[in-house]
């Protein structure tokens, strides 16, 4: 397509759209004297007819205007040629067996396979794409009993969080007639002849929009029907408390880890059974905004991973004949990543400014040997049983594919066990990690990948992303569908924000409820940084974040539109007001505040997306994206705000403000063609938005 072709393209794009007619009502919510309206509080009504018109009208307007886009189908076959390869996870052995995943290339899901020995024939242990007709239903747990003769499989359809457990004979790869439902927020821990698991009370009214309340443990015996599992815990009085339990790999103690985020708690209470008791027994009775991790037991003590008075975290042995604690290993500098026990070794990981560093240890804490990694990137995995002589890893970095390696635990090294079969060649990619100062002169990290001849002229379309909150922390990864765009010059930058794990705890209290403010604000350093440094330009920039990042999304578009070019805020928290309100949304006024309190409200309102769009707005064009089985994000998020969006900047704003609602998907997308339709059409978006053409 010609430069002129191009032009009269985004021209005709640039039209005013019609779009669809949304009711607003009068509701008006007070909040500490504070009144504030809420004119499409019905779209909150996920089952209502008035809805799903509104839904249809939406995506009417949104596939017509993404339809036109001429190089929309060009851009979905290479992102299908580019991610068409086989993919495996890390094998974990278990008795004689091998287990692994494996897709293909562009199955909708992994298929889960064994193999006798690392060079047996792998046979099918199930294929999920074979349990729906769109491929949607997807293999959530796989959990197998400790002499490997039984596993709990988990179920979920659609992209929903709810779950459904059933159980395999492992002899047979034969399904047993158990069934457990309403399963969310829970592992399958086995101890003997059956499993401890988390469930909810089947919800009232909305599936998928319920509020979830009264987190419950139970014991399922095989071979027994749901009705007659045993109630292990749980805790009406407080019904906003998650309730998780695990065993020992010797099953002698299930270990319960109870958080209360919904009051604002940050960490988590532990609690241990021995088998064949009746009362818990608590190593951490208060609830407190410190976090403690059960790695295992050594007998009677435990190795337990802490924050508590580290920052960083730490490993402390718990000395149950004392009641005592003891440090294993001391909090260092960088934060730890994790910890776990494989061959009577501790292996442990941490960051190094966005980076892991990996190192074997006794189980007294005595350094043994740092495992040395391929570069800059990120290493996973490192488990294992007490008897293994061997673990396996996985590495990537963004230009460095997912490749698994074997670290052998006597001589203590590592060797590629399996590298991916990609069609490009990853020396041709670049990434370079910069500091760029935020607003308060915070030194922020940020990874920028690009082909390597890249000019740094301020013409290349970049896609800046973000997230900041929940101490997550944004690692470097791998992604096929990246590779296409940065084939079209195009940049890909992952900035490091606050509220995230990066440098540990402190790095996560600096961006979280009254201080949520330093992550937008570092967000928007970063677009500073990319124009100044002429990576790109204003007119070449487009941001993307979902869930936490779609909120970080709404924020700054509200903010600064003029920085940007093109936003996609998927899968947001818009409405900071009524968060709460929604399934296991509660959990997040650990991070966010609430509206409840009058300090957090001021402030949650401030920056609330939904609540600070302006009236005659000058916005970049926008696609926001969510789907219909998004039961964590309720989509009603996304919904006032693409309305409110709509009716006050769609006349004002000289770019299309759009919703693209996918259908029997989740907070992500459900299955690979999903995925990749998705991606397309970001893509062509974002293009077509910039006046650029997909060669």
């Amino acid at each position: 397509m010609s430069t002129i072709a191009a032009s009269m393209l985004t021209n005709g794009l640039a039209q005013k759209l019609d779009y669809p007619s949304t009711n607003r009502v009068d509701h008006i919510d007070e909040y500490h004297g504070i009144k504030v309206s809420d004119p499409y509080r019905w779209l909150e009504d996920d089952r209502s007819k008035e809805t799903g018109e509104w839904v249809k009208a939406q995506n009417d307007v949104t596939f017509k205007y993404l339809d036109k886009i001429p190089f929309k189908k060009k851009i979905f076959l290479d992102l299908e040629k580019a991610y068409n390869y086989p993919k495996y996870s890390a094998p974990r052995k278990k008795g004689d067996y091998y287990y692994f995943y494996k897709n293909d290339g562009l199955q909708n899901q992994a298929v889960l396979y064994r193999q006798k020995g690392e060079n047996g024939a792998p046979e099918t242990v199930i294929d999920p794409n074979k349990l729906s007709a769109d491929g949607t239903t997807r293999l959530t747990v796989f959990s197998l009993s400790k002499e490997g003769n039984h596993a709990v499989l988990g179920f979920s359809q659609g992209g929903s969080d709810w779950q459904e457990y059933q159980v395999m004979d492992m002899k047979t790869l034969t399904m047993l007639a158990d069934k457990v439902e309403w399963v969310k927020i829970s592992g399958a821990a086995w101890q003997g002849d059956g499993f401890y698991y988390s469930r909810y009370p089947k919800p009232e009214g909305s599936a998928l929009a319920a509020k979830n309340e009264n987190h419950q443990v139970y014991f399922h015996k095989i071979g027994t029907k749901q009705s007659e599992d045993k109630l292990i815990f749980e805790d009406p009085a407080n019904p906003q408390r998650f309730h998780t339990i695990g065993t020992t790999e010797d099953e002698q103690f299930a270990v319960l880890s109870v958080s209360d985020r919904g009051k604002g708690k940050d960490g988590n209470g532990l609690w241990i059974l021995k088998k064949g008791g009746t009362k818990f027994t608590p190593i951490k009775e208060e609830i407190t905004d410190f976090q403690y991790g059960v790695i295992e037991n050594i007998g009677d003590d435990f190795l337990i991973e802490t924050n508590e008075d580290a920052p960083n975290s730490k490993v402390m042995r718990y000395v149950a004949a004392s009641k005592s604690w003891k440090t294993v290993l001391p909090e260092k500098p960088e934060p730890l990543l994790g910890a776990g026990l494989a061959g009577n070794k501790l292996f442990a990981s941490y960051s190094k400014d966005v980076s892991s560093r990996a190192y074997v240890y006794s189980i007294d804490g005595a350094l043994e040997n740092e495992v040395k990694l391929p570069g800059l990137g990120t290493a996973s995995g490192f488990g294992g049983e007490r008897e293994d002589s061997f673990v396996f890893y996985t590495y990537t970095s963004f230009n460095y594919p997912p490749t698994i390696f074997k670290y052998d635990i006597a001589s203590k090294k590592s060797a590629v066990f399996r590298e991916p079969e990609v069609s490009f060649k990853p020396e041709d990619y670049e990434t370079e990690q910069v500091f760029y100062p935020s607003k308060d002169g915070t030194k922020i990290p940020a990874f920028i990948t690009y082909k390597k001849g890249m000019k740094r002229d301020g013409s290349n379309p970049t896609i800046l992303y973000g997230y900041g909150g929940f101490n997550i922390s944004l690692t470097p990864a791998f992604s096929p569908t990246r590779i296409p765009f940065l084939d079209q010059g195009g940049i890909y930058v992952q900035a490091n924000l606050r509220g995230g794990s990066e440098y540990g705890e402190k790095w996560h209290e600096q961006g979280m409820k009254l201080k949520k403010q330093n992550v937008f604000d570092d967000f928007i350093a970063a677009a500073e940084f990319l124009i100044k440094e002429k990576y790109t330009s204003a007119a070449k920039l487009a941001i993307q974040g979902g869930s936490n990042g779609g909120l970080l999304v709404g924020a700054v578009m509200n903010q600064r539109p003029e920085l940007f070019k093109v936003a996609f805020p998927a899968v947001g928290v818009m409405d900071m007001l009524r968060f709460h309100k929604f399934t296991i949304g509660w959990n997040w006024i650990a991070d966010y505040g609430s509206s409840d309190n009058a300090e957090e409200f001021k402030v949650l309102y401030a920056y609330s997306p939904l609540h600070n769009i302006k009236e005659g707005g000058k916005y970049p064009a926008t696609m926001i994206t969510t789907a219909d089985h998004d039961d964590r994000v309720v989509p009603a998020h996304s919904f006032k705000y693409a309305a409110e969006l709509q009716a006050k900047a769609g006349k004002s704003s000289d770019n299309p403000l759009l919703i693209r609602i996918d259908t029997n998907s989740g907070h992500g997308a459900s299955n690979t063609k999903k995925a990749l339709e998705t991606q397309a059409d970001i893509y062509a978006f974002m293009f077509a938005n910039m006046g650029l053409v997909w060669k």
